[in-house]
């Protein structure tokens, strides 16, 4: 076992609970506003004295209903204000929310609201309702939108929560302990299926404490987040980094499915950081040096900083940020860890790969075999009905198994892969695939996702899934850097990704690293078919299973060879 890894700055003090937060808050930032989300063309903003009347309302509402504290909650919405009003409602209340992702099928969102075992769901609309198949075994179903169903006894509109019981306006909660839970948030399941992780109110506040020490955020700054709520990224990191340092929390209305309606956002909130995981920046990044009035919109006099994790951005992406002086913070975290573990130092020189330094009042070690383990107040309480899977990556000491392998260098953590993805050729060399695939999709705009394999095979090979919607561009407005092809179509782009993939080979950093053949397969990923995760990333396992006589091909051209695929040989 390796040396712990921490940091000088101590953790300072933080609130006991949720409800102590938000009210220390409301009198700090009274009508100042916490939240804004588009109406009518505009942004409508909430301010901290009506957040806090909805809050006290919905809290003796629930009660009033018999949710009471330790009961679980089940949330299935896209982000909105009642969904953070109610959140915050339960959560605060001693009570646990689950939110869950809107996006799931209705067979795979029925068995994770099943699983978790709540006392209410909470929809956004029919819908998110339709995933229920039994909506009458719940103590409450409780709807955003209307809903013809609502003649059955526990259907309740969210506007009569909103109903004043009393006068008080007090937040219930404040005498609860710092190790009680409040959320269970599923995992994304990038290697299995999702677990159901419990995470306290110490575990939240401790880790905006920490923050609050590394980036001076105050109620003067302004989030522009398109993040979902259901993941740890945008449901916790984000979302509460706004909330506890009285920032305001500005919905991007288009969820960051279109560039273009964050960028017409941008133009009204004017955020002073913004958080993304890094297909966003490669997509602002590319309309930055097509416009000169975009790249005037983006770096606008107050913007402070952008945050990335979830995957590494490319090194090319982050130097138009750094040229226009806007630093770029990267992180490492993971939902069981509430997440953020590290983060880099914009004063340092960006390493890729490397996600930082510990955060105050966390500490890492490293394993023998690379293995990263955590130790601090950020780390869950544990696995909602999983002792045994607890048991495995929590020691008694508490330091918590994360699954991801990486090294030390003197500018922080450097990541290197899963521990679990990690697999061995016929000649028993050890490969880490997402190296190879990092380093073959980073710089290529027009590939989505890589997947690579080859455990006991003598060579790794290489499915690859392109960007299909960058093709439905005018050639001018899809040149992403110089020297690039600009491809028109999937054919040319396999064309072109031979030239690539060999220049890829070139920079391996072993010869038995390098693939001998690919093949470009014209098809979209889904979440749908659990291909991908919520997240967007690639789940291997899947992919492996889905496109097993692919890869059958690439090591046997006598096998089958599949519909709609360019096969790339290397030598």
């Amino acid at each position: 076992m390796s040396k712990i890894l921490g940091t000088e700055l101590l953790l300072p003090d933080y609130p006991k609970n949720l409800a102590t937060m938000l009210d220390s808050n409301t009198r700090l930032y009274g009508n100042h506003p916490i939240y804004q989300e588009v109406q009518n063309d505009r942004y409508d903003p909430l301010s901290w004295n009506q957040f806090k009347y909805d809050i006290s309302a919905i809290q003796q509402n629930l009660k009033n209903r018999g949710l009471s504290k330790g009961n679980r909650v089940a949330i299935l919405s896209p982000n909105r204000k009642e969904m953070l009003e109610i959140e915050l409602a339960i959560m605060s209340m001693g009570a646990i929310a689950v939110p869950i992702f809107a996006g799931y099928t209705a067979n795979w969102a029925d068995t994770l609201v099943k699983f978790c075992d709540p006392q209410f769901v909470v929809v956004a609309d029919s819908k998110q309702l339709a995933k229920i198949s039994s909506p009458e075994s719940y103590g409450a179903i409780i709807h955003f939108e209307p809903i013809e169903q609502t003649k059955r006894n526990n259907y309740i509109h969210y506007s009569e929560l909103l109903s004043s019981a009393n006068d008080s306006n007090e937040i219930q909660g404040a005498t609860i302990p710092h190790d009680t839970v409040c959320l269970m948030m599923f995992t994304s399941g990038t290697m299995g299926k999702p677990k159901c992780v419990q995470l306290t109110h110490g575990n939240i506040l401790s880790q905006q404490a920490a923050m609050r020490t590394l980036w001076k955020l105050s109620h003067q700054d302004r989030f522009l987040s398109y993040l979902p709520w259901h993941h740890s990224f945008g449901g916790i990191f984000e979302k509460y980094a706004a909330i506890t340092n009285g920032a305001v929390l500005s919905l991007e209305h288009g969820y960051g499915k279109h560039v273009n309606i964050i960028l017409e956002n941008w133009k009204k909130v004017r955020p002073t950081v913004f958080f993304s995981v890094p297909r966003i920046y490669q997509e602002i990044a590319s309309l930055i040096q097509q416009d000169r009035e975009i790249e005037k919109l983006i770096f606008h006099d107050e913007l402070r900083f952008i945050f990335t994790a979830a995957a590494p951005l490319p090194q090319n992406i982050s130097d138009i940020f750094l040229e226009h002086n806007i630093p770029v913070i990267e992180g490492w975290g993971l939902t069981e860890t509430a997440p953020c573990c590290t983060v880099t130092d914009p004063k340092v020189l960006r390493n890729s790969g490397v996600v930082g330094k510990p955060i105050p009042g966390v500490t890492l070690k490293l394993a023998d075999d690379g293995e990263i383990l955590v130790k601090g107040p950020n780390v869950m309480r544990g696995y909602f009905k999983n002792p045994e899977t607890t048991k495995k990556v929590l020691s008694k000491d508490g330091w918590f198994s994360t699954g991801d392998v990486g090294e030390y260098t003197p500018a922080g953590l450097r990541l290197i892969s899963r521990k679990d993805r990690i697999f061995k050729l016929s000649n028993a060399k050890k490969v880490v695939p997402t190296k190879i695939e990092n380093l073959v999709v980073k710089d290529c705009a027009y590939l989505a996702h890589a997947y690579v394999t080859g455990k006991n095979h003598d060579y790794p090979v290489a499915l690859l899934f392109p960007n299909k919607s960058i093709f439905s561009k005018a050639l001018e407005e899809s040149k992403q850097k110089i020297g690039c092809d600009c491809p028109n179509s999937i054919g040319d782009l396999a064309n072109c990704l031979k030239r690539c993939l060999k220049k890829s080979n070139d920079l391996m950093d072993f010869k038995y690293y390098r693939i001998k053949s690919a093949m470009l397969i014209d098809y979209e990923l889904s979440i749908e078919k659990e291909e991908l995760t919520p997240s967007m990333k690639l789940a291997p396992n899947v992919v492996g299973d889905v496109f097993e006589a692919n890869i059958e091909h690439l090591y046997d051209d006598k096998k089958p060879l599949p519909e709609k695929v360019y096969v790339i040989h290397l030598g």
